[in-house]
């Protein structure tokens, strides 16, 4: 039978183990390797993460004894459940199309609708009353995004609830009036900046008979979505936050009018507990930001926070992978206490979103409520030694650069004098060398690509270019947005293009040798050249050069990749050069260190491996061989 006893402490039997022995253990264990290369995580953010974390970690912040809805809210500003809003974007081509499909959508598990009017139309009051048309204000969020007219729009809801006698307590949404974002984008505001200022001023005092409406949007999503780091999206955000406050204040409103009127909408990408931490640190940060202006009371120094599944990492190739980013990254969303989601369907980076992405991108997040329960538990992430630990860098990592962009005059003068943008394009630059390097891997694009897909139809150059929305009079250079595939999916379609009418490159895995380093470094090189889209033709293995030569002669293959291991590449490497050299490139899978030198003698040129620069490796590749593909 069982004795255990109700009050007794689980493994009470088992001495503790202290720190000290643990990392006495470890070492043990790695055999004199070096620790730091072994097992410290060198993240982007600036801060190196440990193999492991103990209570004792966690002591010197103090997270212990926070609860949620408590200042600075790092745990979240819900108490009783960690429900968060299902929006869908509708953009409106025409009136009546997107009042119908908004309906339909509501009926479908969506909460919170965005209509996001396009270009120079300014909606009217009678355009929002037919978009709204059946749409209970005070039982659906409701979001409007437009690109000018924010202060006459907000004035109209104000009008239009009162008009149907909603009740003003029960109504959420927002306006999107960004006069910064459009200064980050356009390179210029669209007014002066002191009329921008004096528009978000009128625009919060037109508001001021619905309390739930957010009218100023800070949106970090333009810094991720140009290839910054979390740490970069946090304190740039902030940064600019902060802006608002000042201005805004300075211009005759309290700081409670003000700051529960802004609306934080980031980015959420891959890195699973990262983002779940940054949330976290976001509202941490924020309240500290807020309780420096003198509020009166904790409850305004709370951050409402709009999330958006990223673009940065999306792919146009083996698109259903798509589904696997946006369901991590809305877990991290949810788990991260975020007030509402969108998350954008599998195709929506290459082509306008069909009613089938549209369903599944609205079913990821029900089957996160209806059967994961996600909104069950507040702040999950709560007392986790590693979420916790993450929590704390990311704050103190954003808050340096917090402070850095506030020492060159606030976030407005440090875009001018281009500090900000500097800094995301260096961090950029950094990130597609990574993937260049395919040290992140982007899956599917260049990493573990299907060749067996092709993309027959044509796409749209844009799709493969960074987004450039600064006006011809920018006065100041301006963010451009991308995906980190870009560079990969460009080079892949070109082959695909070229494949319409030519023969498409075809690369021969000629595997001789060892039979398990054969078959590793053919998965290599086959994994490899698959990035490009060339035709893959692998094999078994050969016991002779010169069998394996005769059967690469019957393939009509432009390169032949030996693949074997580093010892017999002494052997077998300058045979298949001398009988190769004529009609085909020929590479040897792997970096021989040992003989390499006397291999380039001979005559070998090419060499692939884990350190090869893929994408300017391919690109040679594809100049060499589309001329004679054909």
């Amino acid at each position: 039978m069982n004795n255990y006893k109700k009050d007794e402490k689980l493994f009470s039997e088992f001495p503790p183990v202290s720190t000290q022995e643990w990392e006495d253990k470890i070492r043990k264990d790695l055999k004199g390797a070096d620790y730091d290369k072994k097992l410290i995580w060198k993240t982007d953010e600036g801060f190196n993460v440990r193999p492991y974390y103990r209570r004792e970690d966690l002591e010197k912040y103090g997270v212990l004894n926070k609860f949620p809805e408590e200042f600075p809210f790092e745990r979240g500003t819900k108490i009783k459940s960690n429900d968060w809003l299902i929006r869908q974007d509708i953009y409106v081509k025409d009136i009546r199309q997107a009042n119908k499909k908004a309906l339909d959508v509501l009926m479908k598990g969506v909460n919170s609708i965005g209509f996001v009017f396009n270009g120079n139309f300014e909606p009217t009051k009678d355009d929002l009353e037919r978009v709204t048309e059946n749409i209970f204000a005070d039982a659906v969020e409701m979001n409007f995004v437009c690109q000018k007219n924010h202060r006459n729009v907000i004035s109209y809801i104000d009008e239009l609830v009162k008009k149907y006698n909603r009740n003003l307590d029960r109504v959420y949404g927002s306006v999107n009036y960004d006069p910064i974002g459009d200064f980050v984008l356009k390179g210029r505001f669209q007014t002066s900046e002191n009329d921008a200022f004096d528009i978000g001023r009128k625009v919060i005092e037109g508001a001021s008979d619905l309390p739930h409406y957010k009218v100023i949007l800070i949106n970090g999503q333009y810094f991720a979505n140009s290839g910054a780091s979390i740490v970069e999206q946090l304190a740039f955000s902030l940064a600019q936050g902060t802006n608002y406050l000042t201005q805004l204040t300075e211009r005759g409103l309290s700081i409670d009018k003000v700051a529960p009127r802004l609306k934080f909408q980031f980015a959420v990408g891959g890195n699973y507990f990262m983002e779940i931490a940054k949330f976290r640190a976001a509202r941490l940060l924020w309240a500290n930001i807020v309780k420096a202006y003198g509020p009166s009371s904790d409850e305004v120094s709370s951050m409402h926070i709009h999330t958006v599944t990223s673009d940065w990492n999306k792919t146009i190739y083996d698109e259903y992978v798509n589904l696997l980013r946006t369901s991590t990254e809305s877990m991290s969303s949810v788990l991260g206490g975020i007030d509402s989601l969108t998350i954008n369907p599998f195709n929506s980076v290459y082509e306008e979103p069909t009613e089938f992405s549209e369903r599944l991108a609205r079913n990821q997040q029900l089957l996160l409520k209806e059967e994961s329960y996600l909104d069950k538990v507040v702040d999950p992430g709560a007392g986790s030694y590693y979420i916790e630990n993450l929590t704390n860098s990311l704050a103190d990592q954003a808050w340096k650069l917090f402070l850095e962009v506030q020492e060159n005059g606030g976030f407005i003068e440090a875009f001018k004098l281009g500090f900000i943008q500097n800094r995301i394009v260096e961090t950029a630059q950094k990130r597609d060398m990574a993937i260049a390097l395919r040290k992140e891997s982007v899956l599917g694009t260049n990493q573990y690509p299907n060749n067996a897909e092709y993309i027959e139809g044509n796409i749209e150059p844009a799709v493969f270019e960074a987004i450039d929305r600064s006006l011809p009079n920018a006065i100041i250079v301006t963010l451009k947005q991308y995906r980190g595939a870009q560079a990969f999916e460009m080079l892949r379609y070109k082959t695909d293009q070229h494949a319409k009418l030519n023969r498409r490159p075809k690369v021969f895995l000629l595997t001789i040798g060892n039979l398990a380093l054969r078959r590793a470094r053919a998965q290599f090189a086959a994994n490899f050249f698959g990035c490009a889209g060339f035709e893959i033709v692998d094999n078994t293995g050969f016991d002779s050069v010169e069998k394996a030569v005769a059967e690469f002669n019957k393939s009509n293959a432009d390169i032949a990749v030996i693949c074997s291991s580093d010892e017999e590449y002494a052997e077998y490497a300058p045979q298949v050069f001398e009988q190769l050299k004529e009609n085909a490139i020929v590479v040897v899978a792997g970096y021989p260190k040992d003989i390499v030198d006397d291999l380039k003698k001979k005559g070998l040129e090419y060499f692939i491996h884990i350190k090869s620069n893929v994408l300017e490796t391919l690109k040679h590749f594809q100049d060499l061989t589309l001329s004679v593909a054909n």
